[in-house]
C-alpha cells in the first residue's frame, strides 16, 4: 500500500470522519472505499457511453428483433 498526501476542505474532512465513524472505519478505509466506488461508477458510465455510441453509429434495423417477439412473455397472457 502507498501513502498519499491530499489536500481537502475542513468541512469535507469532518464529514468523512463522521461517516467513517458511523461505519466503524477509519478515515483511510472510508476514503479507499469511496475511491473504489467512484472508479466503478466511472467505469459504468464509460461503458454506457460506449454502448450509446455503438447504437448511434450502428442503429438497429426496424425488424432486427422481430424474430424474438413470439418467444417473449409479455405480461399476464
Amino acid at each position: 500500500m502507498k501513502t498519499v498526501q491530499m489536500t481537502l476542505d475542513d468541512d469535507l474532512v469532518k464529514s468523512v470522519d463522521i461517516a467513517a465513524k458511523k461505519l466503524h472505519m477509519n478515515r483511510s478505509a472510508f476514503t479507499r472505499s469511496a475511491l473504489h466506488d467512484a472508479l466503478k461508477k466511472l467505469n459504468t458510465k464509460l461503458l454506457e457511453q460506449k454502448q450509446i455510441s455503438g447504437y448511434q453509429n450502428h442503429p438497429s434495423k426496424s425488424n432486427e428483433f422481430s424474430v424474438w417477439e413470439n418467444e417473449h412473455v409479455w405480461g399476464d397472457k
